[in-house]
């Protein structure tokens, strides 16, 4: 009986010792399987263009701006996440413009990188108004920096220029009606195999195929094919989409005899033909699948208007014993032209026609020591768009409408791209007085000339390209 009973006293602790073991393995598999878990879904903090780069794990404070580029340089690598510098995070950080629904929920999600895929939501009653909305915060930032692309024009390479403050990097254009996907490098040039485009224009138009450049060479570096004499006009070429983006210099869009330098300084009035259109662009028209076609500013210049080669009057011409007529006569009769022309062409692609952009000069003009030195996106309502840019806006408006309306007659597919409400909130995006080379390096107080007509690159304009895409591919 004594060892039977030992034996099943051993058989009960052998059993004990055994449901222990297994008991033990269970509890590490377990523990192993959490850890994997946990270090699996662990988020991803790199930015979309920097995915296949290795990360600097110290945030950078400052951009490398010892020194200028060089005349000639080699076509960059692509750039680590380190050329954009941290969104601010002090107590000072800029705070989004007010919108009426800005809940913590509705906050949150606008911080979160939107997907590139993602298809378009229309949340009012089925219409999607792209140019209304507001500037929400985009940590992130921009899709390329001042190193990473090397197309930027000097003027409005802020990056390189000494530009201390970076919070203008930091917010993306948010359509209050619908949600605007963010530009797809890589899809737009696949779309856009064996086409053309031209940006034609003044220089807001220079600023913009420079931003739309720098964009698409996150993908495939673009090689310049073609240059005027002057440089003013330029064509890049996209060899694996055999893709052409040319730039036409016409910022009058009719034929103009002009003596003006790059500041701005100019030694006699312009000599406006109003009634014959500037070849530049109009002998190349039907070669070209897409254009954004825009002008206005020049406009205000002083010139001579002639109809028939005959001198018709002027503008701003005191000692010429000529007619002052004003710009608006110039503007709508040159506009008027132009248009008729683009409505009756039987151009089978497709054309935007753009409507001038604000500026934010304050405390005078460009030529008067204006200057524009906000460092955020201005709340609703806080700035107004000024008489001048109202007038020119209300030109557009109208003869857009006339010639939309012949164009579609016509079979001749014409939009509109009116960005006046997405860059009036945008003080803060011009060079001020980092269209120069660090202006303040030796005497911090110098009186310096300011641009707070252009756009830093990166920087607000970048944003057209969005509104584009969704125009032209995803709509």
């Amino acid at each position: 009986m004594k060892l039977i009973w030992r034996l099943k006293s051993l058989n009960k602790y052998n059993n004990w010792i055994f449901k222990l073991a297994i008991a033990t393995l269970l509890l590490g598999f377990a523990f192993r399987l959490l850890f994997y878990q946990s270090s699996s879904f662990e988020p991803n903090i790199e930015t979309a263009f920097a995915e296949s780069t290795e990360l600097s794990k110290e945030p950078v404070s400052s951009v490398d701006i010892s020194k200028p580029p060089p005349v000639t340089v080699d076509i960059p690598k692509p750039p680590l996440a380190a050329d954009i510098p941290k969104p601010p995070l002090s107590a000072d950080s800029p705070k989004p413009p007010s919108s009426g629904n800005t809940s913590k929920d509705s906050l949150s999600a606008d911080l979160q990188e939107p997907d590139d895929e993602t298809p378009q939501k229309e949340l009012n009653a089925g219409k999607c108004d792209l140019f209304t909305g507001d500037w929400i915060p985009h940590p992130s930032g921009p899709m390329y920096t001042n190193s990473s692309c090397s197309l930027i024009e000097g003027h409005q390479n802020c990056m390189r220029n000494g530009r201390t403050d970076s919070g203008y990097l930091f917010w993306r254009w948010n359509p209050r009606d619908c949600q605007l996907p963010p530009f797809n490098a890589q899809r737009f040039l696949e779309v856009m195999r064996n086409k053309r485009w031209a940006l034609i224009g003044d220089s807001i138009s220079r600023n913009h195929v420079q931003s739309l450049l720098c964009i698409l060479s996150t993908v495939e570096q673009a090689v310049e094919v073609y240059h005027d004499e002057e440089y003013k006009s330029k064509g890049w070429h996209f060899p694996s989409y055999n893709f052409t983006i040319s730039n036409i210099w016409s910022p009058f869009l009719v034929k103009a005899a002009i003596f003006e330098d790059n500041d701005g300084v100019s030694t006699s009035e312009v000599q406006l033909q109003l009634d014959k259109l500037d070849t530049n662009w109009t002998n190349l028209y039907q070669s070209f699948d897409y254009m954004i076609i825009s002008t206005g500013k020049w406009f205000l210049k002083a010139a001579i208007y002639h109809e028939n080669d005959t001198v018709v009057g002027c503008h701003i011409c005191p000692g010429k014993n000529l007619t002052e007529k004003g710009f608006v006569f110039a503007y709508e009769k040159a506009l008027r032209y132009a248009m008729n022309f683009i409505a009756t062409s039987k151009h089978k692609g497709l054309i935007f026609f753009r409507t001038s952009t604000p500026d934010h000069f304050e405390n005078g003009e460009w030529h008067n020591g204006g200057n524009c030195t906000k460092t955020t996106p201005a709340k609703e309502g806080e700035i107004e768009l000024k008489d001048l840019n109202k007038i020119l806006r209300t030109v557009e408006l109208a003869e857009f409408e006339k010639a939309s309306a012949k164009a579609a007659e016509n079979g001749v597919n014409l939009k509109l791209l009116d960005f006046t409400n997405l860059l009036l909130s945008r003080p803060d995006g011009h060079p001020g007085p980092y269209r120069q080379f660090h202006p303040f390096a030796q005497d911090k107080n110098a009186k310096v000339q300011n641009d707070c007509l252009h756009w830093c690159l990166p920087g607000p304009i970048d944003y057209w390209n969005d509104v584009i895409m969704e125009m032209a591919i995803n709509g």
